[in-house]
């Protein structure tokens, strides 16, 4: 009787490790999830203010170098890293687009992930 014991005592034990190990896997995966979560949302905000600032119509006759600037200086606003050389402006037949190249180098404790966002913006 003592052997079934200590054998079920040994299987409840291995039970916990494995659903402690689970446990501490899904609490590392989410803190990762929360420290690249906030470029995630800064992009977000700074698609949806440059599809406000394409749509002003004093932006169609504004010259590029002076665009690039204005969304670089918007990015900034939003708190995300852009140069005016990473703004790429383009007209065609009376259209403007634009479209911004940038990466976030998020460092976790063991291993950092650089991501890279391509947020974008034209008139019809």
């Amino acid at each position: 009787m003592d052997g079934a014991r200590a054998a079920e005592r040994q299987r409840v034990t291995a039970s916990r490790w494995r659903v402690a190990a689970g446990v501490a896997i899904l609490a590392a995966l989410v803190m990762a999830g929360l420290w690249v979560l906030p470029p995630y949302i800064d992009n977000f905000r700074l698609q949806q203010a440059l599809e406000e600032f394409v749509a002003k119509p004093e932006s169609a006759k504004t010259p590029e170098e002076i665009l690039r600037t204005q969304v670089a200086a918007l990015a900034a606003r939003t708190g995300v890293p852009v140069r005016p050389s990473q703004v790429r402006v383009a007209r065609n037949e009376g259209r403007l687009r634009i479209e911004i190249l940038y990466l976030v180098r998020v460092e976790l404790p063991f291993y950092s992930v650089d991501l890279h966002f391509h947020p974008a913006a034209g008139t019809r």
